[in-house]
């Protein structure tokens, strides 16, 4: 059976300063990544600029990331409101652990829509299908009742939570048929505590480490170093996501040597003031995970 428990990363896609594709950076971060201890990583996310990506350029950023994920499970991102389009991409990736898919965006179907929607999708799905519940982008929330309906399904196996309802997350975590991941870098802490199985934070990649070791310290019910983690990365989260993301993540990313700073129109790179801000909260982590928890097994 899938696990997606853990720490999972939603990695950024590099571009060179003329605006290519960068897949050794790519590949760097992903490295980073897995260095720090993280239990899978996500591709073509919305951190992933997907939208701005060729065919092509997606096929190619799969590959990167499965390639140096070194064996760790990597989940896709897809989306759209062609369904057939959306089975030929989930075939074209069939080497991927799970499909993370939010519902179509900007069309608003009702809950019947997204209910069969979901189920057409998880029908035809080579691997798991990770719901998205994530109503500021799509403009539809995900009501409890199709949630709860579609966790019925056998290839629908978790959501990713960013409802901004503490009721329905408590109610997914009670239901126990999905694995709840936070989606809100802020709610990590909180979902874990409430027994959450994780989370899918485009923050982490900047320090993978101290993520998992927060994650880890919760699991081992040393909520006194959870916590401690959690309050020193929080000044760091709440500065990468002033502005739109993947803006702020790339930006500290670049400040750590591993890629160049750029982004495809219409998203736009950090503000100068926001850059300079991030370099001094990066300066301010603990050089490294707390021993014990990097010692400590996975979540």
């Amino acid at each position: 059976m899938s696990d997606f428990s853990g720490i999972w990363v939603p990695v950024v896609t590099p571009f060179s300063p003329s605006g290519e594709l960068d897949l050794p950076a790519l590949q760097r971060v992903v490295a980073s990544c897995v260095a720090g201890g993280v239990s899978g990583l996500v591709a073509l996310g919305t951190t992933g600029e997907a939208a701005a990506l060729s065919a092509q350029e997606q096929d190619a950023v799969f590959a990167a990331v499965l390639q140096a994920a070194e064996g760790l499970p990597v989940m896709v991102g897809i989306s759209g409101h062609h369904l057939s389009a959306m089975r030929e991409q989930m075939q074209r990736w069939h080497q991927a652990a799970g499909f993370l898919c939010a519902a179509p965006a900007y069309v608003r179907p009702s809950q019947a829509g997204l209910l069969d929607w979901f189920t057409q999708l998880a029908d035809a799905a080579p691997a798991p299908l990770v719901l998205y519940d994530i109503p500021a982008r799509t403009g539809v929330r995900m009501e409890l009742a199709t949630l709860l309906a579609l966790a019925a399904h056998p290839n629908i196996r978790a959501v990713k939570d960013v409802s901004g309802s503490l009721a329905t997350t408590q109610a997914l975590i009670a239901d126990g048929r999905l694995q709840v991941l936070a989606g809100d870098d802020f709610n990590i802490f909180l979902t874990l505590c409430m027994g959450g199985s994780g989370a899918i934070a485009a923050s982490a990649q900047v320090r993978p480490d101290l993520f998992v070791a927060m994650a880890r310290a919760v699991l081992a019910h040393d909520l006194g170093q959870a916590r401690e983690l959690f309050h020193a990365l929080c000044p760091l989260v709440a500065a990468l996501f002033e502005e739109p993301n993947p803006g702020p993540v790339k930006a500290a990313l670049a400040l750590q040597g591993f890629i160049s700073d750029g982004l495809r129109a219409p998203m736009t790179v950090a503000s100068a003031a926001l850059r300079e801000r991030l370099g001094a909260l990066l300066a301010t982590l603990p050089a490294a995970a707390p021993a014990k928890q990097q010692a400590t097994g996975g979540t």
